[in-house]
């Protein structure tokens, strides 16, 4: 089989298209972030009071790893963390002032450069690529559609 027609040397490039994309795009908007903390401050915006591990399952992080991120948006300025009043073990993430300004100004142009990413797709042939790609990652994460 030729390496252009295998699935995950597809995916390793559209990846490495879609990382250039996003870090092209906030470096031209005098934004430092990365996309993982990206998904970290929308998910927490989404998801007031959430802890570190969980915040880590939504974003398909790794949990070990999850708080060098929030360290990051901590340094920044952009989230607050404080101990779990039902589970002293756990710390729960907060947008500050900050964390929630930046997110409304990241949001439209990571909205808008998803069209870079898929360039030269029609609309339905985007449509068709994220529902397949969402399938294929829910079938992965253990989801059973026939449950």
């Amino acid at each position: 089989m030729s390496l252009s027609l295998m699935p995950g040397h597809l995916i390793r490039r559209l990846h490495q298209i879609s990382t250039a994309a996003f870090a092209d795009h906030l470096k031209a908007a005098g934004i430092d972030m990365t996309s993982v903390q990206f998904a970290a401050l929308h998910t927490i915006c989404d998801t007031p009071g959430v802890d570190q591990a969980t915040l880590a399952l939504r974003i398909a992080y790794d949990r070990a790893t999850i708080g060098g991120v929030v360290d990051r948006l901590e340094r920044k300025g952009w989230v607050t963390r404080t101990v779990n009043p039902d589970d002293k073990r756990a710390r729960q993430v907060a947008l500050t002032k900050e964390g929630q300004d930046v997110l409304r100004k990241v949001t439209p142009i990571v909205t808008a450069l998803q069209d870079d990413i898929l360039g030269g797709l029609s609309d339905a042939e985007r449509a068709q690529f994220v529902a397949l790609a969402s399938k294929a990652v829910r079938l992965q994460d253990g989801f059973d559609p026939s449950r």
